[in-house]
């Protein structure tokens, strides 16, 4: 038998798979299907103080490698979770929380109720939502974030995490982990989408989606490489006691076994559950296992952050 248990924050998951925040996972008949599903943990949609009906439609497309969104939000509002949460507890695993206020008084006040929810495992702090309008990235303000990380440190009593953008300068990795490393937070989720993509139909020579004239984050297969730069990178700098969610690219088996060998300790799926639906998580864990009997291994301590160099 394959071991393909994992942990997060002292918690035990019987796999490392789970949902990225945004994808299937606002409604309560989505989180239901989540609950039910083959997935290791499960989190909610990035939610705000207030409900929100996010951007116009279509805001959502698929191309060839990936997907774009510049969903902008769309949520019921923190206390609509607040009240559903402990439906949820019946499913037995792991279920976590994302929270994405739009001003860092709104990030205390969701995060402070929320850690007074029994049926909570963990809370994912957003630093990196990249599509609504006027409103920049946290996670690429660190003065910003470190204020962000502090504050909502101080009140919460809940294994914390923050889900940030991607990087790309070995600089800015520093200095985000810098930030961390001085921080209580339990775990980091690499990468959120890239932001501000443009996808093009030549037929109808036109944008694919509507808000922000056309741009939108970037997810899917095309953006592996730069999820798994990320994730190693992280698991690099940060202490060992803060734990990597690695989430971007995630269409197959043998991409979950990369996020694992980059140094994930679970990993999230996004645009592949977007369209496929939850029971895509039978498929990616079938194809690990498959991997993992091949190469002979175990568990997942056997490959997990054990990514070879060229010598």
């Amino acid at each position: 038998m394959i071991d393909l248990s994992t942990t997060i924050t002292g918690i035990k998951l019987k796999n490392p798979l789970m949902n990225a925040s945004g994808a299937l996972c606002m409604t309560k008949e989505e989180l239901h299907e989540l609950g039910a599903s083959s997935s290791g943990a499960f989190i909610s949609k990035s939610c705000t103080l207030l409900a929100r009906d996010g951007n116009p439609e279509p805001r959502y497309a698929d191309f060839s490698g990936g997907s774009i969104n510049s969903m902008g939000l769309p949520n019921p509002g923190y206390q609509f979770y607040t009240s559903f949460f402990p439906e949820l507890a019946k499913y037995t695993k792991p279920l976590f929380a994302s929270v994405s206020g739009l001003s860092l008084a709104d990030n205390v006040q969701i995060i402070k109720t929320f850690s007074e929810v029994k049926a909570l495992s963990a809370i994912e702090l957003n630093l990196s939502c990249p599509n609504v309008p006027g409103k920049p990235q946290v996670g690429y303000d660190f003065e910003h974030s470190a204020e962000y990380i502090h504050a909502v440190s101080k009140i919460c009593k809940k294994p914390l995490g923050v889900k940030l953008p991607p990087y790309f300068d070995f600089a800015h990795f520093e200095q985000m982990a810098a930030i961390i490393n001085k921080s209580n937070i339990a775990f980091v989720t690499c990468i959120n989408s890239l932001g501000n993509g443009l996808v093009i139909d030549p037929a109808k020579e036109q944008v694919v989606i509507k808000p922000k004239g056309g741009y939108g984050g970037i997810g899917g297969s095309c953006v592996k490489p730069i999820a798994l730069s990320n994730v190693h990178k992280f698991r690099e700098l940060l202490k060992p006691s803060i734990q990597v969610i690695g989430c971007g690219g995630v269409t197959s088996g043998t991409d979950v076994f990369e996020h694992l060998l980059a140094g994930a300790d679970v990993v999230q799926v996004g645009t592949t559950l977007v369209q496929y639906g939850p029971k895509v998580f039978d498929r990616l864990l079938k194809e690990l296992e498959i991997i993992m009997k091949k190469k002979q291994y175990s568990s997942l301590v056997d490959c997990k952050g054990k990514l070879k160099q060229l010598s």
